[in-house]
């Protein structure tokens, strides 16, 4: 039986360019981003323009690096931080082909959220290129669990994320579910404003290791006990499940392929996700793959 189909669409780049400068989340350094159309067959590439020679690394599971609080892409000593959050923007938007130009080491966190490159995505505009790339539809299911993470991506004719949050020890929190469609539109409506989140316990580790040097209440949310501790409070009730999503589609953008599946996901993480990633485009790029 084959494991997939698969049928074509035309590839998307930016009709324009797009610029924003911020902190990093983790470094907390100063760093200028800017989005830049790219030719036909190009993906998605991050270029070091602060580093001799303004190396590339492209935005492909091959080349990720670290995935403990985020997700690092990298070439040797060239890496490139926490790119979850772009690269879910671009996905949502079936942005195939873009130079991601950077004279740091990671993104600018913006407020936490998707936000600021969806903002970048519209001011610069979307447009059909000549070429195709092929989008893959399952016929069987996927899965990878490891103790109490699991995900599962089953045959389904969109792509879908139905996930599990699970954090018995908060109050507030517990456990919190979501189910979405993925459309430019619903990325932007449902999913794109939600921050990223951290438990009150977790801060101080977090700073011990020198991460989230950019942190603040500006752009991200805290929780403590019953208490949400955030800029503005939270921009939803579940806000906390619905970033996790936004993780997973820009961790899953990484496979380097369109997909149509319902993705399943419980107590998901970064780690998991590249993991899952990896596994399913091994399955896709089986010798059962081919062409309707």
């Amino acid at each position: 039986m084959d494991v997939a189909t698969m049928t074509k669409r035309k590839q998307r780049t930016l009709k324009g360019e797009a610029a924003f400068t911020g902190l990093g989340l983790h470094t907390g350094e100063k760093v200028a981003l800017r989005f830049l159309p790219a030719k036909e067959g190009t993906g998605i590439i991050f270029k070091r323009i602060d580093i001799a020679g303004e190396p590339i690394v492209p935005a492909t599971v091959e080349y990720v690096s670290s995935n403990a609080r985020n997700t690092t892409l990298g070439i040797a000593d060239i890496k490139i931080h926490t790119v979850e959050h772009v690269m879910a923007a671009l996905k949502a938007y079936q942005i195939d082909n873009v130079c991601i130009e950077l004279d740091g080491i990671e993104p600018p966190v913006g407020n936490g959220s998707s936000d600021v490159f969806v903002e970048m995505i519209e001011q610069a505009g979307s447009v059909e290129q000549k070429e195709t790339i092929p989008v893959f539809t399952l016929h069987s299911p996927v899965y990878w669990s490891e103790g109490d993470i699991h995900i599962v991506a089953l045959p389904c004719d969109r792509y879908k994320i139905s996930y599990t949050l699970d954090y018995p020890q908060t109050k507030l929190i517990k456990s919190q579910y979501f189910s979405i469609d993925i459309s430019a539109d619903s990325f932007k409506r449902e999913i794109a404003p939600c921050r990223t989140f951290s438990l009150y316990e977790e801060v101080s580790m977090l700073i011990d290791r020198g991460l989230i040097k950019g942190a603040s209440l500006d752009n991200a949310v805290v929780i403590k006990d019953d208490t949400i501790l955030s800029k503005g409070g939270l921009f939803f009730q579940d806000e906390m499940v619905r970033h996790k999503i936004l993780d997973m589609i820009g961790d899953l953008a990484l496979v380097g392929y369109d997909f149509k599946a319902h993705i399943i996901a419980i107590r998901a993480g970064h780690a998991s996700n590249v993991a899952f990633a990896r596994k399913l485009f091994n399955h896709l790029m089986t010798e059962n793959v081919h062409a309707c």
